[in-house]
Parts: structure tokens; C-alpha cells; sequence
């Protein structure tokens, strides 16, 4: 890291004003030193530590958890609107903000610092449309012989534990809880231990505007003990957990064993079809831009691209092109790809690549670190892909692409549903006939035609089969994060 970097990097550590040892947020401060282990905080470009948390104990998680559902009364009793207004203060603050923020973040998870802007503004926006929706969340009069009225009302569960990811992690949290304190509910969230930083300011930054404190907690650690502790509090009527598909397992268990809601964002292998007719410039364009959203760390991406084999060979130059000349460095620089999040994660990708090759795959493109190394893989094109290869059948999370080939549009529906996932998925064709039947046999929880990039915070986002249970953002999020009382008078 170059000096002026390493200034850059603790100028906007030192801006957050955040403690030396960075301790949880309940009611409204940090709390006390507590004696429980500290981890470092690290940037992924250089392994420079840029801060460090203490965990939260079990004990300590329990606190937090009574101190929302304290809360829980006064906020639910709250006027809607009254919390809407609380929300769009939120949103206004987080642009205030924005660039501090989308700092701390490009430099604890490493995506370049564009992209993390881009997240802040979308953090914003989820407060914003749910403050929107604060009091438009209601019942409907059922029709009912003569003589009975009946009607249900939409109620807050209570406190709702959150346990957001690295990838994203204010967008993550902000995507969740927002709907949830719309709606009248207090959270207890836990970030991961990997990039708590924004987390915890947005938790000190909703207390400024005038949140009342413990309707928003954040604690700090990993899974044993801080997750675990929340997962299995009496007082937390719900979970939220965005991860690997056996973190989700996990959390799903504990949430049948006590009989509690439960929403699960988990893995993704999404395929994108290519159609003969397609636009192959705009597919390229979504291909290569599936490894560089946070290098290619991320579930949503569409990360097999299925071609139909008239095609294929121009596709893949056009892919090839576009991925050849991306540009991989410090977020703060901000390139078009970052670092990886972790050794353990390089390793992970690095893995699949050499997996690839022994499997008879292409590397067309990449397939090796930058000459400087670090937590860097160069974008990697992979050609040849067979559905059964580890490549295709497993979430790499970094930026690697892979081209399978089909030769009729049945054989690369087959293709696309043959995988646990059902996140999300795409098709490129000029048929608009062929784009609604394909939409239709998809199974995802989302389709993209004729372009991939995340939508807005209105439509809803969830997934099939292991992808996991539920769904956030939009009114369906609401719907989540309410229970519905039916009521039922007699007026003869």
C-alpha cells in the first residue's frame, strides 16, 4: 500500500470516530469493555488491520435482546407516521454520510470505493421507501354472512434478530431492517465479524436522529457465541440470516425447534441463457459484470452463462474482451475488481480454477494473481464447462465465469434448473414470446431479461429450493415481518 493510501485508509477510520476497541451498540451507546475476545479488523487488499472488536458474549447478546424488547412496547405504540418520519431521517443522514461510509466500507470489505457508494445510496433508499410504507401496512374487511363483520389487522413479532453478511453489509442490514422497524418491530443485529464498522455507525446514527434507543441493537462477533446467542434468546419472535446454505440450515433448525418465523437468503449458481438471437454484446456486458460486483462475491450473481453453441464462439471472444481488460487493485483506487475477503476465501476460488483445469475445462481467460499477490485473483473465463464439473455445481464467490454450452432451448432450461439453487437466473434472447415462456420455467426467485443487475428495493428478492425461505424488499418484506390477527364480530 502506498503512503498516500494508508493515510486515505486511516483518515476515514479515524473520521468514524468509532472506540479504539470497538464495542456493541445497545440503548442508544457502546457498551463497556467486557472482557471478551478481540478480533482484528483487516483490509483484504493488504491485510493492514483498520480496527478491532471486541465480541459480545452470550450474556452480553441476552442484554441486548432485552433491551429491544424494553423497547418493543413504545415503538410499536409509535404512529406509523411518526415512524416514517423517524425512517426518512435515517435516510437523509445515511446521504449525509454517504461518503464516510461508502469509505469504511470499500476499505474493511474491499470493494472498489464506486460500488460502495452505489450500496450507501441503496442503504438510503431502503429507509426511504419503507418510510413510505410505515402507514400504508393494514388489514382487509373480509366479506361475511349477515350478521358477522370480520376483519384482520397486520401486527408486529416483536424483537427480530438479523445476521447480515460480509459482502454487503449495510445494504444487507438496511434491506431487513427497515421493513422491520417500519412495521413496528425492534431488532437485535449482528453483523459479520469481518466488516462490522458501517453496521455499528449506522446503529450510533439512528439513535442522532432521534430513534429511541434499543429499538435498534448491533452486536459483534462471529456465530459461536454472538449469532448462536441470538438465534436462541426466548424474546427474539424471528430471524433473519443472509449466508452459506449450512449457516441457513443451522439457523432454520433452531427457528422449527422454537416455532419462530424465519427468513433465509442463502447461496446462488445463477444461470443466464444465451439465445442464438441475443444481443451478445449485452450478455458479455452481464457476464463480465457478474465478477466484478464485489469481485464476484456475491450470491446474486449469474455466474453460468448457458449459450446456445451457434453463438458460443463469439460470445465467448466478446466475453473474453470485456473481462481481459478489467483493472484489479485497492478499493480506494477504485478498480473494477477488489480483493478477496480473506485468505481462507482465496484459497477457496483458487481451488476452483485448478479444479477446472483438471476437469478438462478452458481458462480462456485470468486464472492467476496479480503479479504484486494479495487477496487478488485475476477475473478468470472459463470455456468448456460441463454441468457436472465442480465449477458448475458449486457457488465460488469470486470472479469467475463459466460458458456451458446447449444446443436446443429445452436442453438449456434443463441445464438451468439442474443446480440446488433457484436465486436467481436470466435469458438474453429478441423474442419477447421466448423470454415470457423461459421467464415461466425458471426456477428462480427472479428473472432477468435481457439484462442483470439488481433491481430496485420495490421488487421482491428471495429464492427457490436451497436459495432459501421468504422474501425481502417491497411490500412482501412487510408481510415477513408481520403477523395477521383476524377479528370476528358479531353485529346482529
Amino acid at each position: 500500500m502506498t503512503t498516500t493510501l494508508r493515510a486515505e485508509v486511516a483518515e476515514a477510520v479515524e473520521a468514524a470516530g468509532l472506540p479504539e476497541v470497538l464495542t456493541a451498540h445497545v440503548g442508544g451507546e457502546f457498551t463497556a469493555r467486557g472482557g471478551g475476545t478481540v478480533l482484528d479488523v483487516d483490509d483484504p487488499a493488504t491485510g493492514a488491520v483498520v480496527a478491532r472488536v471486541e465480541t459480545t458474549s452470550a450474556e452480553r447478546v441476552a442484554e441486548a435482546v432485552v433491551n429491544a424488547h424494553e423497547a418493543f412496547g413504545g415503538w410499536a405504540a409509535l404512529a406509523p407516521v411518526a415512524r416514517g418520519r423517524l425512517l426518512a431521517a435515517a435516510a437523509a443522514a445515511i446521504r449525509r454520510d454517504g461518503e464516510l461510509l461508502a469509505r469504511l466500507e470499500s476499505i474493511d470489505s474491499g470493494k472498489p470505493v464506486s460500488q460502495a457508494r452505489t450500496d450507501i445510496e441503496g442503504s438510503a433508499r431502503y429507509f426511504e421507501y419503507y418510510a413510505g410504507l410505515a402507514d400504508k401496512i393494514h388489514g382487509e374487511v373480509l366479506s361475511q354472512p349477515t350478521g358477522t363483520f370480520a376483519y384482520t389487522r397486520r401486527e408486529p413479532l416483536g424483537v427480530v434478530g438479523h445476521v447480515t453478511p460480509w459482502n454487503a453489509p449495510l445494504t444487507q442490514l438496511a434491506r431487513g431492517v427497515a421493513p422491520c422497524l417500519a412495521a413496528g418491530n425492534t431488532v437485535v443485529v449482528k453483523p459479520s465479524e469481518l466488516t462490522p464498522l458501517t453496521s455499528v455507525l449506522l446503529g450510533r446514527l439512528l439513535v442522532e436522529v432521534g430513534f429511541p434507543p434499543g429499538v435498534c441493537n448491533v452486536v459483534l462477533g462471529p456465530a459461536d457465541p454472538t449469532g448462536i446467542a441470538i438465534t436462541e434468546h426466548e424474546l427474539v419472535r424471528h430471524l433473519t440470516f443472509t449466508g452459506s446454505v449450512a449457516g441457513g440450515r443451522a439457523v432454520g433448525a433452531v427457528a422449527a425447534r422454537r416455532i419462530i418465523g424465519v427468513n433465509l437468503e442463502l447461496g446462488g449458481k445463477s444461470p443466464t441463457i444465451v439465445c442464438a438471437d441475443a444481443d451478445l454484446d449485452a450478455a458479455a456486458k452481464a457476464g463480465a459484470q457478474a465478477v466484478v460486483r464485489n469481485s464476484g462475491q456475491s450470491c446474486f450473481a449469474t455466474t453460468r452463462l448457458l449459450v446456445d453453441r451457434r453463438v458460443r464462439d463469439a460470445f465467448v471472444e466478446r466475453l473474453a474482451a470485456r473481462m481481459g481488460g478489467l483493472s484489479v487493485g485497492h478499493g480506494l483506487d477504485d478498480p473494477d475488481v477488489g480483493p478477496l475477503i480473506s485468505e481462507r476465501q482465496l484459497e477457496r476460488v483458487v481451488s476452483f480454477v485448478d479444479a477446472a483445469r483438471t476437469e478438462g475445462a478452458e481458462v480462456v481467460v485470468g486464472g492467476d494473481q496479480p503479479g504484486a499477490g494479495g487477496r487478488f485473483v485475476n477475473p478468470t473465463l472459463v470455456a468448456g464447462v460441463t454441468n457436472d464439473m465442480r465449477v458448475a455445481r458449486e457457488e465460488i464467490f469470486g470472479p469467475v465465469q463459466s460458458v456451458l454450452e446447449f444446443d436446443t432451448l429445452e436442453e438449456g432450461i434443463a441445464l438451468a434448473n439442474d443446480t440446488e439453487y433457484g436465486l436467481s437466473a436470466g435469458v438474453f434472447t429478441c423474442d419477447v414470446g421466448v423470454a415470457h415462456r423461459v421467464a415461466e420455467r425458471l426456477a428462480a426467485g427472479q428473472v432477468q431479461v435481457n439484462r442483470y443487475v439488481g433491481a430496485g428495493v420495490e421488487v421482491p428478492f428471495g429464492g427457490y429450493k436451497n436459495s432459501g425461505l421468504g422474501r425481502e424488499k417491497g411490500t412482501e418484506a412487510v408481510h415477513h415481518y408481520t403477523q395477521v390477527k383476524s377479528v370476528i364480530m358479531d353485529i346482529s
